[in-house]
């Protein structure tokens, strides 16, 4: 098999050009494919043969597995990977992608070595352009993370940039941010390179195969189907590029992949009269739409156009990709940029404009992981024009994935599971990929939300709360209120805010959390994923108590805060249950949990049980009214006692409110501050919402909305899963230790992680941090992700963030980790390790000092103070 794929790279390599250099093989060859017989069985079949296949094939076999089929339709990085523009970047917004590039830059730097394949390999650098202020901060921002990454980067002056890339006009520039060790390739001869190392290491790879569907028995794969043949294997990986929509959607269990391809524009030139050196840096014009690089000494330039067109929205219809149809008109825009900004180009000879498909996703990111619908169904597709980027670092966590049971990183931002099937819809996915593919260089500012594909999923009170201001944002598809624009408020000067900088909304906000305190809000917060677990007998309990961390042997009505872990103690999920009957259970999860809960639920259920999971996430619109005056309200429309004598915290009853029957009503906010949570059967939602309303008005009731939330749990030093808690949180690292049955006697999963974590003490622990010498009005906020720094050593990144206005300062939450000085290996953080040290938050390179705590601020100081009042030393925690 070895010698068959070497031949297949030689035939390749000899081919001339670039764009040619997959040319068709030889009829002989061809023949050669057809009789070659298929295996039987295999322990995994890959299909794809571009860079992300033949990354998963040759990091499995260097994990060991070596019983692997890969299989490809067409030639070998014949599909998206062979029109790569070949550019390494790891300048990324997210620090996941940020890892995924920087391993593969150092994966591909070494391969030729490993394998003899030349790759085309050459360290650049790269610089990336900023026009606007708004601009560098960003790349500031980007900078930071990379820095402490352990990755060369530096902020540049356009007289820097100058110097850097002789060619290009910098007069219009700001600034620039330079990664020095940025590279660019051939993506084809990369693939190659891996399917050869992977070939060396037992991978049986076969060209011109089809995949026709997956077969699956009880939830499991068992097999391939291909016009070659059967396979029988126990992992099926798509790596199908654009055609992966299409093969989930042929199996007998149809897995959901959302994912559409664009037509993606760029330019190659001859040569310059002075060739470029083949070292010349790659430039991101991102306020111009454009990327140029050397090519063959002279330019290959493309860009992400504001007015992007989908292809293939009907389905598959090519083997392998071809060059489609050139369109001057529509690059006419990025040809207009790349002169501007290099003007000795005018009279440069084009040889070809390249139109070539790429594949998006809804949210920008790629997709990788396990079906939540199918077991041993494995994906990593979806690459937004940044396959040769990811390709290393993707394929090596979604073997780890596949060999070890997850992957050496958390990854979720990147799992399959974050989407569901109302995600999949052909018409959303193309009207969605039309704004991601521009989005890809707009400047994005926090809390920046998608426009298209809106109010897919929307509470039976949204037209209501529409029609008072309500502002919305979406998650998981769900319509969520941000907050309300009173009627004084200019909408049209909000809804164009967008900064780094203290928000347009600060003042609106301001006024929710104040009602929130002083007075009672309401927040629908019907998003929240709700799911009923119950069974004939005990088993329910029996079962739960095992999932769970927490003891879920409760009297009925009492509601819990648990985990659901996994064997290395954390958290698959954070959720609240309560126990409606002996039998029966109601669980709150997060928004995004919906699709990720179940699955894990079902996988780990007994399948021979009586226990009935069901998902009740539509059945129930949910009403949060919180502040001092909801025991108020409450007591009034259901003419029952509401205080905590006679409903104490964290308990859960069916009531009668208004007119209306069964309405699940729990005292809990998930902000720390008073109220109850009502779950309203969602016939009845509108009439609860219009007479809790109407009641209210006499106790200043006023709706707000998830940013009030958030700075509400955020100064209460609450930690929200997915922002964060995260599969690789354990509770003892947050100061959840109260919320884990550990000395019960009773087994759990994660229990042997947390009881070895705890005789052998956390590596990191979760972290409140006020900023001290930060103006709200003049310096830039933190958001997330800021790194911070303890006794001038950097020590972890934040993970949410928000103004407190009941302390008048930031308020920001992260992990804080204690590395070596001398092997920067991790060492055991202590309470005092933590009390001990002087901090800084990095914001786009600025730091700010900041005063950490390991427990909430007091009741005490609960009541607003000025801030020449506050010395933030004298607190004590709770």
């Amino acid at each position: 098999m070895f010698s068959r794929l070497l031949s297949i790279v030689q035939r390749h390599r000899a081919s001339p050009g670039w764009q040619n250099r997959l040319s068709t093989r030889s009829s002989t060859s061809a023949a050669e494919a057809h009789s070659v017989a298929l295996p039987a069985q295999a322990q995994v079949v890959i299909c794809g043969g571009g860079i992300m296949g033949t990354s998963v094939a040759y990091h499995l076999s260097k994990l060991g597995w070596k019983d692997i089929v890969l299989l490809e339709q067409g030639r070998l990085a014949a599909g998206s990977t062979r029109f790569c523009a070949g550019i390494l970047s790891m300048a990324r917004h997210l620090s996941i992608e940020q890892k995924m590039a920087d391993y593969s830059n150092k994966l591909y730097q070494q391969l030729e070595q490993e394998t003899g394949i030349q790759t085309g390999y050459v360290r650049t650098g790269s610089i990336s352009l900023a026009q606007t202020q708004d601009r560098l901060i960003s790349l500031k921002r980007i900078n930071s993370r990379l820095n402490v990454m352990g990755i060369p980067s530096e902020i540049i002056s356009p007289k820097k940039v100058a110097e850097l890339h002789p060619l290009l006009n910098v007069h219009d520039l700001v600034g620039a941010m330079h990664v020095p060790e940025d590279a660019v390739m051939s993506s084809a001869d990369v693939a190659l390179a891996l399917a050869s190392a992977a070939s060396q290491n037992s991978v049986q790879i076969y060209d011109r195969t089809t995949v026709l569907h997956v077969l699956v028995k009880n939830n499991q794969v068992t097999g391939v189907e291909t016009d070659k043949g059967h396979i029988d294997c126990q992992y099926f990986v798509n790596c199908a590029g654009q055609w992966a929509y299409e093969l989930g959607l042929s199996n007998e269990e149809p897995v959901s992949i959302p994912l559409h391809a664009c037509e993606h524009f760029y330019l190659l030139t001859r040569p310059l009269e002075t060739p470029l050196q083949s070292n010349t840096p790659t430039v991101v014009d991102a306020d111009g739409r454009i990327y140029i690089r050397n090519w063959q000494g002279g330019i290959l330039s493309g860009g992400f156009e504001k007015n992007p067109k989908p292809i293939f929205t009907e389905g598959k219809n090519q083997l392998e990709i071809q060059n489609l149809q050139e369109d001057w008109d529509h690059f006419e825009p990025l040809l207009s940029s790349l002169l501007r900004r290099m003007p000795e180009l005018e009279a440069l000879e084009i040889m070809k404009l390249v139109n070539c498909p790429e594949t998006f996703t809804p949210d920008m990111r790629c997709i990788m992981g396990e079906s939540p619908t199918v077991q041993g169904y494995f994906v990593l597709a979806g690459m937004n024009s940044a396959g040769l980027s990811f390709g290393g670092g993707a394929g090596k966590y979604l073997a780890e994935w596949m060999v070890q049971g997850y992957p050496s990183e958390n990854v979720w931002e990147l799992d399959l599971k974050r989407f569901g099937a109302l995600q999949s819809s052909r018409t959303f996915l193309r009207h969605r990929v039309m704004e991601v593919m521009p989005l890809l260089y707009d400047l994005k500012v926090p809390r920046w939300d998608f426009q298209t594909g809106r109010q897919l999923r929307t509470s039976p009170l949204y037209d209501r709360l529409d029609a008072q201001g309500a502002q919305w944002m979406e998650k998981h598809g769900f319509e969520r209120p941000k907050y309300f624009i009173p009627p004084d408020k200019d909408l049209l000067a909000l809804e164009q805010s967008k900064t780094f900088y203290k928000p347009d909304w600060f003042d609106i906000v301001e006024s929710e959390v104040k009602c929130c305190k002083e007075a009672v809000c309401v927040i629908d917060m019907s998003s929240f994923t709700k799911f009923e677990i119950t069974s004939t007998g005990d088993q329910a309990l029996e079962i739960l108590q095992y999932l769970f961390s927490n003891d879920l042997d409760v009297p009925v009505g009492h509601i819990v805060h648990t985990g659901m872990l996994n064997q290395g103690g954390g958290y698959e999920n954070d959720c609240s249950i309560a126990r409606l009957n002996k039998r029966s259970f109601f669980m709150i999860s997060p928004t995004d949990q919906q699709v990720h809960c179940w699955s894990w639920l079902e996988k780990h259920m007994p399948k021979d049980s009586n226990l009935l999971l069901e998902d009740v996430s539509w059945k129930y619109t949910a009403l949060n009214l919180i502040g001092p005056r909801a025991v108020d309200v409450l007591s009034e429309l259901s003419y029952a006692p509401m205080t905590p004598d006679h409903f104490p915290s964290l308990f859960c009853k069916e009531m009668s409110v208004g007119y209306a029957n069964g309405i699940r009503v729990m005292s809990m906010t998930h902000t720390g501050e008073p109220g109850f949570m009502l779950y309203i059967p969602i016939e009845y939602a509108l009439h609860v919402y219009n007479e809790v309303m109407s009641v209210g008005q006499k106790y200043g009731i006023r709706n707000a909305g998830y940013y009030a939330l958030r700075s509400l749990r955020i100064e209460k030093f609450f930690a929200f899963w997915g922002q964060d808690l995260n599969t690789y949180t354990t509770p003892l690292e947050c100061g959840r230790e109260f919320r884990v049955k550990l000395e019960k006697g009773m087994d759990f999963i994660g229990r042997d992680a947390l009881l070895q974590q705890k005789q052998n003490g956390v590596y990191k622990r979760f972290t409140m941090f006020i900023l001290d010498d930060h103006d709200t009005d003049l310096d830039l906020w933190p958001w997330w992700g800021e790194p911070i720094y303890r006794n001038g050593q950097y020590v972890g990144k934040t993970t949410s963030s928000a103004y407190s206005f009941t302390l008048e300062r930031h308020v920001c939450l992260g992990f804080v980790h204690n590395f070596s000085e001398d092997t920067g290996e991790e060492q055991v953080v202590t309470a005092d390790f933590i009390n001990r040290g002087e901090y800084e938050i990095d914001i786009a390179g600025h730091r700010f000092q900041a005063k950490a705590k390991l427990y909430p601020f007091s009741s005490l100081f609960t009541h607003k103070r000025r801030k020449d009042d506050m010395e933030l030393s004298d607190f004590h925690g709770k």
